[in-house]
């Protein structure tokens, strides 16, 4: 009861902070609420904490308090004398790979073969619906072109092992939403930088292998080393696979906060109407991803891992890839603003979900 009452407290405090920056903000003084907004987001973490069916905000309001102080505080996330913090979104990605690999084995992908009805229409449902949503919502946006790219670049991208978690939220079926995540990952060296080429290159000119190799960097080697590390390693290091979620979600947060950071004068300028945009294009992920696996007679609870893993990009590769093109703070702009609306949207989605569980048979769709 003691800790119910912190936690009741904390949340308390984070409203009377909420009126305090409404305050501020109606009488133009938003430009001195960093302070505020920060201690906002952390006490809210804090008292989700207290509350089970609220934990899986944690995560997503600490990634809003990340981009408060990129936004308030640039310079802090931008360099450190010389050293430009951009250099860590590939190894920070690398790790986030390294770490997924860690968590897979060959025997997971036999699951393809067994039941590849599932996985094929989950991967082509990526490769169908967010591209062309992409294209079409870059085309209407007036954005420069290196900033309507990334809208692009968005939809071309893989989902990543967020939507797996919320995959588990929502009772779907997780092992298909692994493995579409794992197939698409992997897929994505060779398949992102020619989806790029055909919709983005009326932007911006697009050297397709020089993004394959560089996708490789950030996907193939890291995993491939995951790979091994777990077959040679596996059993006696059960402790990464633990730790690996929580280093995933904290390298995350940190790429996101520095794109913020990096593009944070843009993002003033079109913030606002970047993030109508890509929330569109996030929930017509769902809507569409949706109705394309009930299209192809798919469970409700396997066209509910297809909403997910479609509507949920991979916004950590999404930037990498802009930022080995040396457009983090234009193209990157996108997927760091898709990051904290996808997580927003797919808790939520994910709870109703999870409140409406399916009655069907028993799977016999992937089984790990």
């Amino acid at each position: 009861m003691k800790n119910i009452t912190i936690y009741t407290i904390a949340l308390g405090l984070a409203g009377l902070l909420f009126l305090i920056i409404i305050g501020m903000a109606i009488t133009g003084h938003i430009d001195q609420a960093g302070l505020f907004i920060l201690g906002f987001f952390a006490l809210l973490a804090f008292g989700f904490n207290g509350y089970e069916k609220m934990k899986g905000l944690i995560f997503t309001t600490m990634i809003f308090a990340g981009v408060t102080a990129a936004l308030y505080y640039p310079d802090y996330f931008t360099h450190m004398g010389d050293f430009k913090f951009t250099v860590l979104i590939i190894p920070l990605i690398q790790i986030i790979m390294f770490g997924m690999g860690t968590t897979m084995s060959i025997k997971d992908f036999a699951a393809v073969f067994q039941s590849p009805k599932g996985v094929m229409i989950g991967v082509s449902a990526q490769l169908v619906v967010m591209p062309l949503m992409g294209y079409f919502l870059a085309q209407i946006s007036n954005f420069p072109p290196e900033i309507a790219a990334g809208i692009v670049l968005i939809g071309c991208s893989p989902s990543g092992v967020a939507s797996n978690v919320m995959a588990f939220l929502a009772n779907a079926n997780v092992a298909l939403s692994i493995t579409i995540t794992s197939i698409a990952t992997l897929l994505a060296p060779f398949l992102t930088p020619l989806m790029m080429k055909l919709f983005a290159g009326e932007f911006i000119e697009i050297d397709v292998f020089a993004m394959m190799w560089s996708i490789v960097k950030m996907i193939i080697i890291p995993i491939g080393a995951g790979l091994l590390f777990n077959k040679l390693f596996g059993n006696r290091t059960k402790w990464l696979g633990r730790a690996m979620p929580l280093i995933s979600m904290l390298a995350i947060g940190l790429i996101i906060t520095i794109i913020t950071a990096a593009g944070r004068d843009s993002l003033l300028e079109i913030g606002g109407i970047l993030m109508l945009l890509v929330l569109a294009h996030n929930l017509f992920g769902y809507l569409l991803g949706y109705w394309y696996a009930r299209l192809f007679k798919m469970s409700e609870k396997d066209a509910r891992t297809i909403a997910i893993e479609v509507g949920m990009q991979n916004g950590g590769l999404a930037s990498g890839i802009a930022n080995s093109l040396g457009k983090i703070a234009t193209m990157g702009l996108a997927p760091a603003v898709f990051g904290p609306l996808m997580n927003i949207t797919g808790s939520i989605l994910a709870s109703y979900w999870h409140g409406k569980p399916t009655v069907e048979k028993p799977e016999t769709v992937m089984t790990n």
